[in-house]
């Protein structure tokens, strides 16, 4: 085991805040085998980039020596977590979760050492806890304190609904750390109140208290909101390798640092070098074509990730049309069809309004040449290539 400063250095790379600090520091210094706990609520099937950064902290605690508890929530996942939400999160049924579960394990092992990893399910406590353990685990706090939170805050002032069995969700995350005796608990920014609950526990049931190490929020490919898939702004790490590449590639170049920093396993002198190579006039995409390289290596094997690259040169450095595109046959009517309708019939788009931005942006073109009005209307029978941004074709016959 590394000793404590190196291995504090690389536990505070591309994390937001330890809380409290020395107390993790005391725990480094002891030289113990801690068990670092992070929970995962299985309300997808799949996971996405935003979702490793978490992970890949979890890596390098694994290979400071400690062990690793990947939390499945099957029963926090039957709540529905309420952090950052407007509305009441809708539950899933107990299948639901059990099978986006397997597909979580499966996916993990990407990038944690399976061996080393070991995987819970919070049922097994809850379960036993009883409806009668509940009542008592939620007469341990107040609904002032739960209000206390931002979000809950937020929606109490602005006359939303908050359903009762929301207060429960931090509860039972708390409960979890109290029943893994957790030294560490890794959560997202936004989980601060959750994972402070499972300090508030563990000291109410005299265990030691757990550190908490918080990790930014990842920026999803439009830079602004967190990656999502809800928001359509996310990677999947089981994306097909030529996608994935492409999304790596669509992202801007201030936004490629913030991957590299909470995505990349290269060393922090590496990434500083590839810095001060852009200051010095080397093209930001070339930077970009390692990492979307390093990325797909990690999610699929060196080959996908060299292939992408040929076929990223092929498709859009050469801007060659690709042979593999959906073909589609939209009827035309009597006046014709407007270029926002036709692109969201051909599911190029999400929305008429997405349609409008994409043009505005000159990120729409037919047979390759730009379309710059947004009022148009095509009337001709014909097949046609419609392009939407970098990625997105489809050779679509109207008739």
């Amino acid at each position: 085991m590394k000793d404590w400063q190196t291995a504090l250095a690389e536990i505070k790379r591309g994390v937001d805040e330890i809380l409290p600090e020395e107390d993790l520091i005391e725990k480094l210094k002891s030289g113990k085998t801690l068990t670092i706990k992070a929970g995962f609520d299985p309300t997808a099937p799949d996971l996405h980039l935003g979702h490793t950064v978490l992970i890949n902290k979890l890596r390098t605690f694994q290979q400071l020596g400690h062990k690793v508890v990947f939390l499945i929530g099957d029963f926090t996942g039957l709540i529905g977590d309420p952090t950052g939400k407007n509305v009441t999160r809708k539950p899933l049924s107990k299948d639901q979760v059990l099978e986006n579960a397997k597909t979580y394990q499966e996916q993990v092992f990407k990038i944690l050492d399976k061996e080393k990893t070991e995987i819970r399910f919070n049922s097994e406590w809850m379960d036993e806890l009883g409806a009668a353990g509940m009542i008592k685990l939620a007469a341990s706090q107040t609904v002032a304190r739960m209000l206390e939170r931002d979000d809950f805050k937020k929606r109490y002032n602005n006359g939303q609904p908050i359903a009762i069995h929301e207060f429960l969700y931090p509860l039972v995350q708390g409960w979890d750390s109290v029943a893994l005796k957790s030294d560490v608990e890794l959560g997202g920014t936004d989980q601060r109140f959750n994972l402070l609950m499972g300090r508030e526990l563990q000291k109410e049931q005299g265990i030691t208290q757990q550190s908490i190490v918080m990790v930014p929020l990842l920026e999803g490919l439009d830079g602004v909101q967190k990656m999502s898939k809800s928001l359509n702004n996310y990677i999947g790490i089981t994306d097909a390798p030529n996608e994935m590449f492409g999304k790596v590639m669509s992202i801007s170049d201030d936004l490629m640092w913030r991957y590299y920093d909470l995505l990349s396993f290269r060393p922090l002198e590496e990434i500083a070098e590839l810095k001060t190579r852009v200051e010095q006039g080397e093209n930001p995409r070339d930077i970009k074509i390692l990492l979307a390289k390093e990325i797909i290596a990690r999610f699929h094997d060196e080959a996908a990730a060299e292939g992408a690259h040929q076929d990223f040169i092929q498709r859009f450095q050469k801007n060659a049309i690709p042979d593999d595109m959906p073909e589609i046959e939209i009827a035309l009517g009597d006046e014709g069809i407007a270029i926002g309708n036709l692109l969201k019939e051909a599911k190029l788009v999400g929305s008429t309004s997405d349609a409008m931005r994409m043009i505005k942006q000159g990120a729409v073109k037919i047979n390759g040449d730009k379309v710059e009005d947004t009022r148009l209307v095509i009337a001709e029978k014909g097949e046609n290539v419609y392009q939407v941004g970098k990625r997105k074709f489809a050779r679509i016959t109207l008739a």
